[in-house]
């Protein structure tokens, strides 16, 4: 499906972002420790274009720097900031994929946003402001800027 001119293409921007990454989150006292990057190919122009988020806790697992060699040692899991806690309701919930979503209580869905917010927070440096609703106008003056939609 991959030419071997674009794996290595995408196996050289994949490393170059990790390290970024990981630059990143050493300066706010995280550790990167996995992601996942997506890219996809242009049809028109043939371009590898990255087309998925990036460093977010959907994709990234991060733990925190200055608690992680004591919690290691003394034989607990790291302090970490990404989703895994929401996989571990749904398990709780005896869902693991397959079949019928189960009813999530809320509280799971706030603990989530508030989880996002901070490392948002943490990573940028910045107070975290929601977007303004509704959604699709806001959305499309970002593809303006980006030059994806004409004016």
């Amino acid at each position: 499906m991959m030419t071997e001119s674009d794996w290595k293409l995408c196996e050289s921007k994949t490393l170059a972002l990790f390290i970024k990454g990981q630059q990143i989150a050493a300066q706010h006292g995280l550790l990167l420790v996995d992601t996942k990057y997506e890219f996809g190919k242009d049809e028109k122009t043939g371009e590898i274009l990255l087309i998925d988020e990036v460093h977010t806790p959907d994709s990234s697992r991060f733990w925190k720097a200055d608690t992680y060699e004591a919690r290691l040692s003394a034989g607990n899991d790291p302090e970490n900031f990404d989703k895994e806690f929401v996989r571990i309701a749904f398990a709780d919930l005896g869902y693991r994929g397959d079949g019928e979503i189960p009813q999530v209580p809320v509280d799971l869905w706030v603990a989530t946003a508030q989880r996002y917010i901070m490392i948002y927070e943490m990573l940028t440096g910045l107070i975290f402001e929601p977007g303004k609703y509704p959604i699709e106008p806001r959305l499309l003056e970002n593809l303006k800027k980006a030059g994806i939609v004409a004016n």
